[in-house]
């Protein structure tokens, strides 16, 4: 079959599959669970793997499940990502009354949309035409939260990076993977009457995180306040010191610095003596990230100098800004096209001031991060919910397929071309010595 005639075949198995597809994403969303916890999730696509014979890995830095789909020859490798993790917002009427954790961006559909691919893979005619493999990654903590465990999850050896594609990348996982396709879902219901329903993605921010300790001494807030360091104030002069500085980030480098205080003092008679404080640093390019980093952490230490507390700041590398593959984007496109309407689809978008992991990969490879719509309300807010499943999960699932036999079939000359034309900001050591070990 020509790759046309593959496409449509993808597309009847996946409609075929229709309820299984939308029960598995279903069933993620009411057990929603943030990073490195997904073991629930990814029991549940590991379960849909493993029912189709694919040889699959679980436990892959900690919770990512990995399955292994084999063409008729090794031209190239194809990864197809989705991810496990959800928000921690105890207010969204969907959380889980224990945890707070609740899926207000959308991982559950990428997941449901991820399975869909495995079942349009499983049968022989797609595999068999394909003159490559397909890496099925179902990738962990894509979400950089949770700051306090990821770094103790660190300390105690069990992760090195903050995000899933990251610990991927460090951990040799993406080592035999040629380029990464993925989308994500994303509102588009009921948003200024726009016809818009998919976007092939963009540019967006990079960032560095901090967690930052204020360390003052306690005494009695009443009786005699003179004796203690209040580590709140110095805190609260560390954020006053920040806003000072943001007239001085340039607008084209898209700077974003966001504070919260996570941790105020212990109790309200006494003089707070530890205090936290978390934050990103973002911006469009690592040297502008760096810049602005330099002069948040200088307004940080001035407020602990000002009260005599002392100040400690322990900074992580965050996500890269993004750079997607161009050509890449264009394959994506034309299939959503196909599937939604050339009115109905974006070719370029405005900058995104978010991050993801994915940028991390594409530093390395071809990638392309695609959003596909179905969602109505703002991303990370309570009022985010998906109104239109056969688009959040059917679509996406179509969508990704259909890109990997644009890659992969007919001897793999789209994929190939597309390698051979990128090329990468850096290698995976050089990733490792400029962003890891930064």
């Amino acid at each position: 079959m020509d790759k046309q005639n593959l496409k449509n075949l993808a597309c009847q198995i996946i409609d075929e599959h229709h309820d299984q597809i939308m029960a598995l994403g279903d069933s993620i969303f009411a057990e929603p669970e943030t990073g490195w916890k997904e073991f629930k999730t990814a029991e549940k696509i590991k379960k849909v793997f493993e029912s189709l014979g694919f040889p699959t890995k679980d436990k892959q830095c900690i919770t990512g499940v990995i399955a292994q789909v084999k063409g008729k020859e090794k031209k190239l490798k194809v990864a197809v990502m989705g991810e496990l993790d959800a928000l921690g917002l105890p207010e969204s009427p969907y959380a889980d009354p224990q945890t707070g954790a609740a899926h207000m961006c959308g991982h559950h559909c990428m997941i449901a949309a991820l399975s869909g691919v495995a079942y349009a893979l499983h049968d022989s005619r797609i595999s068999g035409a394909l003159s490559g493999d397909v890496a099925l990654m179902a990738v962990p903590a894509e979400e950089f939260i949770e700051i306090g465990y990821r770094n103790q999850l660190r300390k105690e050896g069990k992760i090195k990076m903050f995000g899933g594609k990251q610990e991927f990348i460090y951990r040799g996982l993406l080592d035999d993977i040629d380029m990464m396709v993925m989308q994500h879902t994303t509102p588009t219901e009921g948003e200024q009457e726009t016809p818009i329903k998919a976007n092939v993605g963009g540019i967006s921010n990079g960032f560095v995180s901090k967690e930052v300790f204020y360390i003052g001494k306690a005494a009695h807030a009443g009786g005699a306040p003179e004796k203690g360091i209040n580590a709140l104030n110095a805190a609260k002069i560390g954020l006053i010191a920040i806003d000072a500085q943001r007239e001085t980030f340039r607008d084209e480098d898209h700077i974003r610095v966001h504070p919260i205080i996570t941790k105020g003092g212990d109790t309200v008679n006494i003089v707070p003596a530890d205090v936290r404080v978390e934050t990103y640093v973002r911006g469009a390019s690592i040297e502008s990230i760096l810049d602005a980093s330099a002069k948040v952490n200088r307004a940080l230490k001035a407020g602990g100098y000002a009260v005599g507390a002392e100040t400690k700041i322990d900074e992580i590398p965050g996500y890269l800004p993004m750079n997607p593959c161009s050509a890449l984007q264009d394959v994506m496109y034309a299939n959503l096209v196909t599937l939604l309407g050339k009115e109905h689809v974006a070719r370029h978008i405005p900058f995104n001031g978010g991050s993801s992991d994915a940028a991390d990969v594409a530093a390395l490879m071809p990638v392309v991060h695609a959003y596909v719509g179905g969602a109505s309300g703002r991303a990370h807010t309570k009022d985010y919910h998906i109104v239109n499943k056969e688009l959040a999960y059917i679509t996406a699932a179509k969508v990704l397929i259909m890109t990997v036999i644009d890659l992969l079939a007919e001897g793999a000359a789209t994929g190939i071309a597309i390698k051979e034309g990128f090329t990468p900001a850096m290698t995976k050591q050089e990733y490792i010595d400029k962003w890891v070990n930064q």
